[in-house]
């Protein structure tokens, strides 16, 4: 397959938006992450997904749709508390799970009774959908268990020849998927974190939400789940380098990580550093998963990095980065 290169141009958005109509593949931009778009109401479409990224059937896609009135496509209401997180934080980088219709195709959600849905603040990804006439599944432009791509130059060194189009444009300003909240208990639950935080939410509706208890935590062996909301379940993230995360005081940060390096180097390996300071949590959001891609393609056998304080949004890049290691983190 001939991966056709578009632009974000109103032409190019036109001819992605009929291989959508026409069962194919499009990885297009959002504001978090690229994504690979799919009909998301056809099972088939939706199948060659999984196929291109060679992602696990359970694993659900979101559903991205370009207005609002779109959720009662895909589920039977709109509750008070999802109308409020509506209005505060769409478009942009929220995906709400709620119950699933049954025109929404078990391949879509992994089998699962919920759906995700999201409209992303991005203006060509907004168009795309609207143009295709479809509601669009689309995880991340990847091939499952790797850095998320915030390029387009990300997607073509995992995807090209496996999928129908790409439509290139400016990379990806927040940098880390969306925030996903599960509003189908009593209590909104945030499934995974993102550059829209717990406080975020509790502002917006005025009560304390949940958090997921295993979010940011080293899963127990040998216990199996169905994830409800991407990246839950499965090794996500990883560099092919091993990953070491140094956690403390940022001098004693400073000093492992140098000790580590040239230690490293004098046994002849290449050596990458992920340095954030504390105060640049959506700098290191933005740019986390490109540094973790730079790495790679430089050859690092190890990748040194620094731990966030794990508030806000750091807590949500502390996430990807303790998936990204496998949770190996030294205390200094």
């Amino acid at each position: 397959m001939e991966t056709i290169r578009l632009l974000d141009t109103s032409e190019d958005i036109t001819q992605a938006a009929q291989i959508i109509k026409d069962g194919g593949l499009v990885a297009f931009p959002t504001e978090t992450v690229y994504g690979l778009g799919a009909n998301a109401l056809d099972p088939e479409a939706v199948a060659k997904i999984y196929e291109a990224k060679g992602r696990p059937s359970d694993n659900p896609t979101i559903v991205h749709i370009s207005q609002a009135s779109d959720v009662l496509k895909l589920t039977y209401t709109m509750t008070a508390d999802m109308k409020v997180l509506m209005k505060e934080f769409w478009p942009g980088p929220m995906t709400m799970i709620v119950p699933r219709k049954d025109i929404v195709p078990n391949v879509t959600t992994g089998n699962l009774d919920t759906v995700g849905i999201r409209m992303p603040d991005n203006q060509v990804a907004r168009e795309l959908i609207r143009r295709s006439g479809c509601v669009i599944a689309a995880p991340s432009a990847n091939l499952s268990g790797k850095p998320s791509p915030t390029t387009a130059q990300h997607v073509l060194d995992d995807l090209d020849g496996r999928i129908d189009a790409i439509i290139q444009s400016e990379p990806c300003k927040v940098g880390i998927e969306s925030s996903v909240i599960d509003m189908t208990g009593d209590i909104p639950m945030i499934l995974r974190p993102g550059i829209i935080t717990k406080a975020d939410f509790e502002q917006a509706l005025g009560k304390t939400i949940l958090l997921d208890p295993t979010l940011n935590h080293k899963p127990a062996p040998g216990v199996d789940f169905k994830p409800k909301a991407p990246g839950m379940k499965y090794k996500h993230y990883a560099p092919k380098a091993d990953m070491m995360i140094y956690d403390g005081s940022y001098e004693n940060v400073m000093a492992a990580i140098d000790a580590e390096r040239i230690q490293r180097e004098e046994l002849g390996q290449k050596v990458a550093v992920i340095i954030f300071k504390d105060d640049e949590q959506k700098e290191a959001a933005r740019e986390f998963f490109a540094k973790l891609r730079e790495a790679d393609k430089n050859g690092a056998d190890v990748i040194l990095a620094s731990a966030l304080p794990q508030e806000g949004v750091g807590f949500s890049v502390m996430n990807r980065m303790l998936k990204s290691a496998g949770f190996n983190v030294r205390k200094v």
